[in-house]
This record gives structure tokens, C-alpha cells and sequence, in this order.
């Protein structure tokens, strides 16, 4: 019978409680959880993230996951600035190839969970060729609209009828981490809200070079890409991040006030 992991401690960055521990430990962790068949969830929290949970009920959400990753750069920079931890950056883009050869190793099924058939297509492709053992459970692309229109139970009745270990979740943030909170205790299974990160690995997207995201720049590089779809959320959540950052640091040294 496989042990589900302790749970992992967090640490408060704005509005978000992070969990604290190596890469290879929080793999090890979520992987713990779908082997269990536990119903859980996973949060990979960047700045826009951050930013969306200062409204309470989404807060609530990402503050009820069982993990919390330092996804962006920005969290994990100040997660290690007030917390004063050596914490490895645990990014969607970097779990998703690492829960694939995860459950490779460990025999786990993972069913694919939104973007379109295509790009779940190119995944399950790609991933036979790098992890041959790999067995993936199914996948479903829902259709594009409100979460209120999903039909949650007879999605959670297709995912757990598919024998998933984990789930991997692509429906833009805050829509995919609203639906991994609702089908929590439906879904015997972890989940991840991944966005992004399975059109970076399907080949449609790609990724800034390193240095760009040592420097917390991976944002640029994507802005550069498509303008026009995410010049608000960079250009305005990354203003919003930055302000409630300063002010949390006022708020910290006081003797800053004058």
C-alpha cells in the first residue's frame, strides 16, 4: 500500500501560502498523492496567480491546495527574501516532463485534462518516445466557456473511471485551479493545474533561454511572443505584484516610512 506523503510546509508570499521543499521532493510528494488515489490538487503560483488571489474566494482556492509551487521567478524571490529559505523553483513547465517520467517509473496513470485534442495528441506522442513505459489513462478536452457549464460529475465520473493516478489540467488560470477546488473529493486522484506548460511540451510554445528566466524575464520573452494576448496580464498584473510587494516590504521595515 503506498504511504501519502507529510504534507509539505508552506510559507506566506502576498496572498499565497508556498510549499517549502526540493524539486525532487515535491515530485516525490504529488506523486505520493496519485499513487494513494488521494484527492488533492496542486497550485503552480506565479505573479499573476499572486495577484488573482487578492480576491478572497480565490484565495481560498489556492490556499486550499495540497501543494503550492514557487512557479514564477518573482514568488520564489520573495519567498526567499522574507522567509529566508534556499528553495529550488518548482515551475509547471518543469514538473510536467518530471511527473511524466515519474510515472513511468512508478507504473501511475495520467489522463490529460484541457487544451484541445491536438496538443494532447503531440503530449501523448511525444511522451511515448521519451517514457516508453509511460501508460497514459485517457485525455478530454472540454468545451471552451464558464465552468458553470461543465458538468463536473460526469467529468469526475470519466476521470475516475479511466483508473488516473494524475490528472493533468490545462484551462488557464484561475478557471483550472476553480476546477481542480470543485472536483476536490470527486476526483480520487492529484491534480495539476499546468496551463502553459503542455503547450510548451507538445511544441506549439517555446521556452525563454535560462538567463532570461534567472532574471525573472521569462515574462518578456512571452510578451515578445504574443502581444496581443498577454499585454494586460504582464504588463498590468506585473505592475499590481510589484506594488503589493513594496508595500508588504513597508510594512516589514517601518523605519523605511521616514
Amino acid at each position: 500500500m503506498n504511504e501519502v506523503p507529510t504534507v509539505l510546509p508552506k510559507r506566506r508570499v502576498l496572498t499565497a501560502d508556498i510549499s517549502i521543499g526540493p524539486f525532487a521532493s515535491q515530485v516525490d510528494a504529488i506523486a505520493a498523492l496519485g499513487a494513494a488515489h488521494r484527492s488533492s490538487y496542486v497550485c503552480c503560483v506565479n505573479a499573476h496567480m499572486t495577484v488573482e488571489a487578492r480576491e478572497p474566494s480565490f484565495a481560498r482556492v489556492v490556499n486550499g491546495a495540497d501543494l503550492a509551487t514557487a512557479d514564477g521567478m518573482p514568488v520564489l524571490k520573495a519567498l526567499r527574501h522574507f522567509h529566508k529559505v534556499a528553495q529550488d523553483r518548482v515551475a509547471g513547465n518543469d514538473l510536467l516532463p518530471a511527473l511524466l517520467a515519474k510515472a513511468a517509473d512508478q507504473g501511475l496513470r495520467v489522463f490529460l485534462y484541457g487544451g484541445n485534442e491536438e496538443v494532447q495528441r503531440r503530449i501523448m506522442d511525444r511522451a511515448a518516445h521519451e517514457f516508453p513505459g509511460l501508460r497514459f489513462a485517457g485525455g478530454y478536452a472540454p468545451p471552451y466557456g464558464p465552468l458553470e457549464a461543465l458538468d463536473l460529475a460526469a467529468e469526475a465520473e470519466r476521470i475516475n473511471a479511466s483508473g488516473a493516478h494524475i490528472v493533468m489540467v490545462s484551462l488557464g488560470c484561475p478557471k483550472q485551479e476553480r476546477w481542480m477546488a470543485a472536483m476536490k473529493g470527486r476526483v480520487q486522484a492529484v491534480m495539476l493545474g499546468l496551463g502553459g506548460a503542455f503547450l510548451l511540451y507538445a511544441g506549439v510554445d517555446t521556452r525563454a533561454p535560462k538567463w532570461m528566466r534567472d532574471l525573472s524575464l521569462e515574462w518578456l520573452y512571452r510578451l515578445w511572443l504574443e502581444p496581443g494576448r498577454l499585454w494586460k496580464r504582464y504588463l498590468v498584473t506585473n505592475t499590481i505584484f510589484l506594488v503589493m510587494l513594496v508595500k508588504a516590504l513597508i510594512r516589514r521595515n517601518p523605519s523605511t516610512n521616514g
